[in-house]
């Protein structure tokens, strides 16, 4: 079947005065959306679309999202916010917003594409992955939320298989932050109660049932976890094909509050056992923080006796990816391995230092 690709025919736009009068971003609007070719949909949210666009004039590729009219003024603000406030490489980079002519709705926002798909996708097209591609997915994507909770202070909200993406060079990085929160340390208010329901934490769903000095950040090491869990055994922990099944919400939520967390099967390596123990454990402050997982010997481990090339060639035959130079594959057994390894070792003596130890 040939698919003919049509250029988005809509006029320049500009900013909706009522966001103009209270907003002013860091970047300026980059493009207007008649300058892009919508190529295909890549996902769709309750406030929104996003697009896989290309530029008609330089031809670069980008992931485009148009909020829609459930989408409110500081919802959509805030997230212009996070994105503008963050440069971290195992985040989706923000390349700005997009003006329109119109003058209806909220202005779009311009996001890096990440070619090779989401991990929802690749596991559902290609199958379960393996302990050691999950090393390097859970080591990127602890990397980002160590970024995100210990320098900017942000709760990303929604970590989930759906919104940890992977591009051409099989790296993962976080996407999607359109109900992330900034939090404000000097606040009382800490308790968060957005997200995916299949994904939220105990203390999201009961915040009253733990201390005061409830650690807001928890519920994303949480998140990571289900996400871990799902990606290797090919279900969420919570829905899995064999066993009661859940006919409502309350069902799923008992089970988060009441029942004892999910486990792996007994093939999982011991590392990898203990690794989701450590992020599904139930009480928030006895959760480990994203440094502390970091210096896991699931990671550490693996990242020492595993080849940086056998990561990459696994990884690229999930992903569909072609990765047959020569000169690519030396790049990555000594780059790669090393900027892993390095940035592993650094995220210890960190924890180390918060502790006292050195």
């Amino acid at each position: 079947m040939v698919l003919t690709l049509k250029p988005i025919q809509l006029p320049r736009l500009i900013f909706p005065s009522a966001i103009t009068t209270t907003h002013n971003t860091n970047k300026p609007a980059v493009a207007s959306l008649s300058q892009f070719e919508k190529l295909e949909t890549l996902g769709r949210g309750s406030k929104g679309i996003v697009y896989k666009v290309r530029h008609n004039i330089t031809r670069d590729v980008y992931a485009l999202k148009m909020y829609n009219n459930s989408a409110n003024c500081d919802e959509v603000l805030r997230e212009i916010d996070i994105h503008e406030s963050i440069d971290c490489p195992y985040i989706t980079r923000f390349r700005g917003t997009v003006l329109s002519d119109s003058g209806n709705g909220f202005m779009p926002i311009l996001m890096e594409y990440m070619d090779a798909g989401s991990l929802q996708n690749l596991v559902k097209i290609n199958g379960a992955l393996s302990e050691k591609m999950i090393v390097e997915v859970a080591r990127r994507t602890l990397m980002g939320l160590d970024y995100l909770h210990n320098t900017k202070h942000i709760v990303h909200c929604d970590i989930k298989p759906a919104n940890l993406l992977v591009d051409h060079n099989l790296e993962v990085k976080i996407a999607d932050f359109g109900i992330s929160k900034l939090i404000d340390l000097t606040s009382d208010q800490r308790q968060i109660f957005s997200g995916t329901t299949a994904y939220l934490a105990p203390e999201r769903f009961d915040s009253c049932a733990f201390d005061d000095h409830l650690d807001v950040f928890a519920g994303d090491i949480w998140s990571l976890g289900l996400t871990l869990m799902e990606i290797y055994l090919g279900y969420n922990p919570y829905f899995a094909p064999v066993g009661k099944p859940k006919t409502n919400d309350f069902d799923l939520i008992y089970d988060v509050c009441y029942e004892d967390s999910p486990t792996l099967p007994e093939e999982a390596s011991p590392d990898f056992q203990d690794f989701i123990r450590c992020c599904l454990e139930k009480n928030p402050s006895k959760r480990w923080k994203a440094l502390q997982l970091l210096s896991h010997p699931f990671l550490v481990n693996k990242s020492d006796n595993q080849s940086a090339q056998d990561r990459h060639t696994e990884f690229g035959e999930k992903s569909g990816s072609q990765y047959n130079s020569d000169a690519a594959a030396v790049d990555v057994k000594q780059g790669r391995k090393r900027k892993a390894n390095v940035e592993i070792q650094e995220s210890s003596k960190r924890l180390k230092r918060q502790d006292g130890q050195v």
